[in-house]
């Protein structure tokens, strides 16, 4: 009896773990035919996201529902070359594109937009930018687009170029004078300044000046006119002359540094002076004898002072031939004449004067005023030589 008890216990046993097993079998076969069922079941997607291609089984009936599968926050900005309703289906192919960020700056100004494009030049199509050959751009057209990109457009505006005194026409953009003038090729040598100055920056239709600037040395030789000098002669009568020694001209080499702009001497400064030959005087004899008629004159009307003389004469421009009492010059080139204050010495008086001889008073000047006055030379070169001079006159009558 206990043996039958043992027995029929080991029988159930055995059922019971059949059935387990059986169920746990039963359960795996159901879960693998699902697992088969829904990955069989899927649609299979192709979606182009920039530019690759990437294939996805999906159980969305629609495209929106399948990016919100993929986490894809879809943007308004943003490419999808099928409307987000759109049924999906069994080897449905579409595009996706996102949008990027990107800051054009033009001419200063800051402007951010969201582009599909992918390279600087289909941005600036989509967003109707025209550009010149002169305008300048960064990066390059043909660059790639990418996430917070920044594009930098300065558009180009005409101006004048001066350089050197010949003008031309050029196209330039907000940049420093300096940097400008390196895009034209220009070089400034050390001297060479610039207007406006190479660190401030052009502006439309200005008129940029490059004043080229050259240093030099001149080397001239110049007569020096030789002195008159007189020597009373009490051998010879009152009003007579003699030539003792003949004067000879010296000769300076003067030594200049000389600036020249554009082409055009601006200045010259003396830094040397050399004395090649000294020149010699001139010395004349003066007759200073009184006969007796001339020394009874003389006591009767003459009167003598100091005045101060210079010279002139009718060879220069703006220089008048006819004298304040008619006498023209040019026709009467050897006549001696000098002028005066009528108020010291009357016109019309015979005068002597120290180492010009007898003259009369027939001009008057606008600077001859009191004790001065002014020699006539028919020769610009004995003007110069008689310079500016104090001298004995004698008024005869």
């Amino acid at each position: 009896m206990l043996v039958n008890n043992m027995k029929n216990l080991l029988s159930r046993s055995v059922c019971k773990k059949k059935w387990t097993i059986f169920i746990a079998s039963f359960l795996v076969f159901v879960i693998t035919i699902c697992l088969i069922t829904f990955e069989t079941t899927k649609k299979t997607v192709a979606m182009t996201i920039d530019g690759k291609r990437k294939v996805i089984k999906t159980h969305a009936n629609t495209i929106g529902e399948l990016l919100d599968d993929l986490k894809i926050n879809l943007k308004q900005q943003d490419y999808l070359s099928l409307p987000v309703e759109t049924k999906v289906k069994n080897q449905l192919s579409f595009v996706w594109d996102p949008a990027k960020k990107v800051t054009i700056t033009m001419d200063g100004k800051k402007n951010q937009v969201w582009t599909t494009a992918d390279t600087v030049q289909e941005l600036l199509e989509d967003k109707n930018i025209g550009l010149r050959l002169v305008d300048q751009i960064k990066p390059k057209k043909n660059s790639k687009i990418y996430e917070n990109m920044n594009i930098t457009i300065q558009k180009a505006f005409p101006v004048t170029f001066n350089n050197g005194g010949k003008k031309t026409k050029a196209w330039s953009t907000s940049t420093t004078v300096g940097d400008f003038l390196k895009q034209q090729g220009i070089i400034l040598q050390d001297l060479d300044r610039t207007n406006p100055n190479t660190n401030q920056l052009v502006k439309p239709n200005e008129v940029i000046k490059v004043i080229r600037v050259k240093k030099v040395t001149d080397v001239v030789e110049e007569p020096i006119e030789f002195p008159v000098v007189t020597q009373k002669d009490a051998s010879l009568s009152m009003g007579e002359e003699r030539v003792l020694q003949q004067g000879q001209n010296g000769l300076v080499q003067m030594l200049y540094e000389v600036i020249i702009e554009n082409g055009k001497e601006v200045s010259r400064s003396l830094i040397k002076k050399d004395i090649l030959k000294e020149s010699k005087s001139k010395i004349v004899a003066v007759g200073s004898k009184m006969t007796n008629q001339a020394s009874r004159g003389s006591m009767e009307t003459a009167r003598e002072f100091y005045v101060n003389s210079t010279a002139y004469t009718t060879n220069c421009n703006g220089c008048s031939s006819r004298t304040a009492t008619g006498i023209n010059l040019n026709a009467n080139p050897n006549i001696k004449l000098i002028a005066v204050d009528p108020r010291v010495i009357p016109l019309g008086s015979k005068v002597y004067v120290e180492g010009y001889g007898y003259a009369i008073a027939g001009d008057t000047g606008g600077a001859i005023r009191g004790n001065t006055i002014d020699v006539y030379f028919s020769s610009k070169s004995d003007a110069y030589r008689w310079g500016r001079r104090s001298v004995k006159i004698r008024i005869l009558k």
